[in-house]
């Protein structure tokens, strides 16, 4: 529920805090005093469209906050888990409107994109007006509307799982069925690049190191006299190795009488003797290498020009030819074995397809079924609202060539307004009062199941008083026990109805210079003077003092 709005430097508002509670509550005021400038201003907090307009003149920008008190497992908080943001348990919207006409959306203090802010302002607040496009003269809710009053979720949940599953199975079908008419257009090409790739055998990284060897056989065979002709200096006949152990040998014998003399002798005749011996090893190791094969060099040339011609035939790198052969390898197999595979993923297509048909007409029946119940409920709601000689009817047009994840169904609300004439779409047949009463109707039906936990309806009794304004008061009420309710009114019957009364009204600032919209919570006395005045009009008689005084007590 909407816990609190704070508004700043919007049009007329420079700085508004107003508190909510649970129930039904009513904003009242004269004719422009800022009613549809506070809506304005809620509706920038959940998303709507910014408008430079707003900004209060002199202002740099305007900002609108609403705070919501949402239990864990709203669908709101799914929305912050899918995008990230942090659930706090307490929701907190906040629009940046700059006088410039950018805007800044934020929940929780954290920047979000304005479609995000949308999408959970749209889960918490639902606004009804008699040219209000949004809600539930989308007809594109319709049908989510009809599976929530039937309690059909899980039915729904069921026939979207055994429709990706049949998506999933066809996709898999139509894959292999593509594979199998490519491979058997370009069979014979495939056999015999699968088999001339099969006896080349390439593997991955070959020509590499294929290459590296070739290049150090052929330099090898240049340096290889220059190799061995240091290793004999080193480690040879000629090497200085054993001239210089025995040397060593004959210092220490000497050493014993004077060390200073002859160990630091000693220690570099060994660190000498240490290198030539390391050295010998790394020229053997090099003359290993350089030691090959002619033949060998034959076999790499021969092996690098049979890949590289390959590669020039199959136009891919020679890295490539690995891949490539397991590719035409798979299509032959595909060839052979794949009219087996073929048939097994149709009977699997066939079975998927089966059972989601089975569980979507399955689900038809019931949204059949429920919108019959529907009906009935929201037509008894019309009579008290002046509706009586309308009808309101569920369409739910079921096609089996046109399905989808949510089944066969398209449902949309239709409305007949009397007797005799045409029915068609809520949207397009009721006219702005009527409309208005129909979505009351429909709303009391449908308070405790698809609803948004904040509902808000914008002079919905426009046009109408008396009795009608009345039954309308009472269901907003019904309506308040289920889900909190704001109503920006004019009709005196609803205000009486009202939990929470709030009065807007408009203050001369700066010996009348300037304007500004005020809200004030309605004690009781003050609540009656103001429905008296809803009555009267600008004089407040005695009388309608008494009669505010009656519905008050008759709300009660």
């Amino acid at each position: 529920m909407l816990a609190r709005l704070s508004i700043r430097d919007i049009v007329l508002i420079e700085r508004l805090d107003i508190e909510f509670a649970t129930g039904l509550a009513v904003l009242t005021g004269e004719t422009g005093a800022g009613k549809s400038i506070l809506l304005d201003a809620f509706a920038l907090a959940l998303g709507g469209r910014g408008d430079a307009g707003l900004v209060r003149h002199g202002a740099e920008q305007g900002q609108v906050t609403a705070v919501f008190d949402i239990p864990k497992n709203h669908p709101a908080a799914k929305i912050l888990a899918e995008n990230g943001l942090d659930d706090t348990g307490e929701m907190i919207l906040r629009r940046v409107q700059l006088a410039d006409g950018r805007t800044r959306a934020f929940i929780n203090d954290q920047s979000i994109s304005v479609q995000t802010l949308k999408a959970v302002g749209a889960a918490l607040v639902e606004i009804h007006g008699q040219h209000d496009e949004r809600a539930l003269v989308d007809a594109a809710t319709h049908r989510r509307l009809l599976d929530a009053f039937a309690g059909l979720e899980k039915d729904v949940a069921a026939v979207e799982a055994l429709w990706d599953a049949r998506r999933t199975a066809n996709t898999a079908l139509e894959e292999h069925r593509a594979g199998m008419e490519r491979a058997a257009r370009e069979a014979d090409y495939l056999r015999h690049a699968s088999d001339e790739l099969k006896q080349l055998a390439p593997k991955d990284g070959e020509e590499t190191s294929l290459a590296s060897r070739r290049t150090t056989m052929m330099q090898g065979e240049k340096i290889a006299s220059d190799l061995r002709e240091a290793q004999e200096a080193v480690g040879g006949n000629h090497s200085p190795v054993a001239a210089l152990s025995a040397a060593v040998r004959r210092l220490e014998r000497r050493g014993v009488n004077s060390p200073a003399l002859v160990e630091p002798a000693v220690k570099a005749i060994d660190i000498a003797i240490n290198a030539l011996e390391e050295a010998d090893q790394h020229l053997q190791a090099a003359l290993a290498a350089t030691d090959f094969d002619p033949s060998e060099l034959e076999r790499i040339e021969e092996r690098l020009f049979a890949l590289r011609a390959a590669s020039r035939k199959y136009s891919t790198p020679v890295d490539g030819l690995a891949a490539l052969a397991a590719q035409y390898a798979a299509d032959v197999v595909l060839i052979d074995a794949g009219a087996s595979r073929l048939k097994k993923l149709e009977q699997a297509a066939i079975e998927a397809d089966s059972r989601y048909a089975a569980a979507a007409k399955k689900l038809s029946l019931a949204r059949q079924k429920s919108a019959e119940k529907l009906n009935k409920a929201v037509n008894a709601e019309l009579a008290p609202l002046k509706l009586e000689r309308a009808k309101f009817m569920t369409q739910v047009e079921t096609d089996e060539a046109a399905p989808g994840p949510q089944g066969f169904d398209r449902v949309e609300f239709w409305v007949q307004t009397n007797p005799g004439t045409k029915p068609g779409p809520l949207m397009k047949v009721a006219s702005g009062g009527e409309l208005s009463r129909f979505l009351l109707a429909l709303k009391v039906v449908l308070s405790d199941r698809g609803s948004a936990p904040t509902l808000v309806f914008d002079e919905i009794d426009t046009g109408v008083g008396g009795a009608v304004a009345d039954a309308i008061g009472g269901r907003l009420a019904r309506l308040a026990g289920k889900v909190q309710v704001m109503a920006v009114t004019h009709a005196p019957q609803v205000a009486a109805r009202a939990d929470q009364h709030l009065l807007i009204s408009k203050d001369a600032l700066d010996k009348g210079k300037r304007v500004a919209t005020r809200v004030n919570a309605l004690g009781a006395d003050h609540r009656r003077e103001e429905i008296a005045r809803m009555l009267a009009g600008a004089e407040i008689t005695a009388e309608a003092r008494a009669a505010a005084e009656r519905l008050l007590k008759a709300a009660s």
